[in-house]
């Protein structure tokens, strides 16, 4: 078969949709079929419509020698607006700020923002609530929290497949004493949870280590000085692959505390390192992953209830090691070549 993978890109930013895209590709060509990456314009905020529509006049009938594309795997908003007679949308997300974001914007907008973004929302989700109940001809969602909003917002059905981790040479080389974080330094991630956790941890031996860019890094920079932090917390910056792969095999476990994630590739990398995982209970897609006490801990997201998991791992390697086997059997059983069976099984017209 010759299938486009289709997702929307946004300039200097590879978020994680682009990572499950790519590997994706690869997972499709390992299993014998043609695959092509093809990015559609996502656009800044309030230039959603005209990404809608250059998405929508996307030709994905015919490859560049005029051969016929038999499939479409599309990803995250607005790339699910491509035509094709067999159109499988994995879906990321759609536009969160029209959803689950929405009053963490209404807080910020004055009466005439609130009105206009009020409109453009209603009209996004009617279209789209078309398109995925059209245009699209069959729906998976990656995890059972973008399932549920679904469901919350245009009651569409869907099926859950998990991604599987990207197929990357992952290792475990041991399990020194530090927590390790990966993440886009925003809002949302939450960073500053392992930050004051690790104000709070009895066992001064342990560490953390954060790699990653974004808008917070100042404020993680200036909350690190203010509790005396420099020594035990470490902002890395921005890394390789080869670096990140590192950090993974040589730690002593995972902390992923964002709020609402759609999936979170990070869960599954660090299962596949070997390493158990601190997440939240409202993390979405990694809480719904890890197992309390058996492949990490899933806590409130308050710093001393995470610094509490922190000093029992500092202090017991053996039950680090332990998790972390539990893990990496887990995340064994979710592989590239069920999930492409999945994707291209249900896929025909409806």
């Amino acid at each position: 078969m010759r299938i486009a993978v289709v997702t929307s890109d946004v300039p200097f930013v590879e978020g994680g949709h682009l990572t499950i895209a790519r590997a994706t590709v690869r997972a499709l060509k390992d299993c014998g079929h043609e695959a092509d990456l093809v990015t559609t314009p996502q656009n800044r905020f309030g230039r959603q419509f005209r990404a809608y529509l250059a998405t929508r006049l996307t030709d994905v009938g015919l490859d560049g020698l005029g051969r016929k594309i038999d499939q479409v795997i599309s990803f995250r908003f607005p790339s699910y607006a491509v035509r094709h007679e067999r159109h499988a949308c994995w879906l990321n997300h759609r536009l969160r700020e029209y959803y689950d974001l929405w009053p963490m914007l209404k807080s910020r907008l004055g009466p005439r923002g609130l009105v206009k973004e009020s409109l453009r929302r209603w009209l996004i989700h009617r279209l789209d609530n078309r398109l995925l109940r059209r245009n699209v001809t069959k729906l998976f969602a990656q995890s059972k929290t973008i399932q549920d909003r679904l469901r919350r917002w245009g009651r569409i059905p869907s099926e859950v497949l998990y991604p599987p981790p990207p197929q990357r040479k992952y290792r475990t080389d041991g399990y020194e004493p530090v927590i390790f974080a990966v993440s886009r330094l925003q809002y949302l991630k939450r960073l500053d949870l392992l930050v004051e956790a690790m104000g709070l941890v009895r066992d001064k031996r342990l560490r953390a280590v954060i790699i990653g860019e974004g808008p917070e890094k100042e404020s993680l920079s200036r909350l690190i000085r203010e509790r005396g932090l420099e020594r035990r917390v470490s902002l890395l910056g921005a890394a390789e692959e080869e670096a990140v792969l590192r950090a993974y095999a040589s730690c002593r476990a995972v902390f992923f505390c964002p709020r609402q994630e759609d999936y979170g590739l990070v869960t599954v990398e660090a299962f596949a390192s070997r390493k158990a995982v601190i997440t939240a209970t409202d993390s979405g897609g990694p809480a719904e992953i890890v197992r309390d006490g058996q492949t990490g801990f899933v806590v409130p997201p308050r710093p001393e209830a995470v610094a509490a998991k922190l000093d029992l791992l500092a202090s017991d390697r053996r039950r680090a090691e332990a998790m972390g086997e539990r893990a990496f059997r887990q995340v064994s059983g979710m592989t590239w070549e069920r999930a492409v069976k999945t994707l291209l099984g249900s896929s025909g017209p409806s």
